[in-house]
């Protein structure tokens, strides 16, 4: 019997607890939810300030606006200029190209130049030579020619 009452005692003393700290959860709990709640509404006002820029009575809320009030233009940003890279690519691959053919055509003809001057030069004084070994020698001397537009550069540097 005792035990019963013991048993009896501490349920009542469990519900007792329980209930006090449903109600002490209950009153805590809007206030905490208040708090949150103007929590989050201050950071969002900071957030949209801090986004904002006025310049001149211009308002920017975006990084494009800004840079176009900076700018002090209403031009329209390039919003995909990775579409004409290729396009930019081959166009500078072209243009490459080209100076390469225009440069070894002038310098073709240069050689040709010095091979004309030269060659009766060079079959006096090697008359035994075949033709291919005489423009073998005609080569190194062009390498060495001042008249040879990229020997030239390469004298006037070590020159300096």
């Amino acid at each position: 019997m005792e035990a019963l009452k013991r048993k009896e005692e501490n349920r009542k003393l469990a519900e007792a607890e329980m209930e006090r700290l449903a109600s002490n959860a209950a009153a805590a709990h809007p206030q905490k939810e208040a708090e949150a709640r103007l929590r989050i509404e201050e950071e969002k006002r900071l957030k949209l300030a801090a986004e904002k820029l006025e310049v001149e009575g211009e308002t920017a809320t975006t990084v494009s606006e800004a840079i176009q009030i900076l700018e002090g233009t209403a031009e329209e940003i390039d919003k995909h200029p990775e579409k004409r890279m290729r396009a930019a690519y081959l166009v500078s691959f072209y243009a490459v190209v080209l100076v390469v053919i225009i440069t070894s055509l002038a310098l073709n003809s240069l050689v040709q130049a010095f091979e004309e001057a030269h060659l009766p030069r060079m079959k006096q004084e090697h008359p035994t030579y075949r033709l291919s070994q005489l423009k073998q020698l005609l080569k190194k001397e062009w390498q060495k020619s001042p008249e040879n537009p990229l020997n030239a550069k390469l004298m006037a540097l070590s020159a300096k």
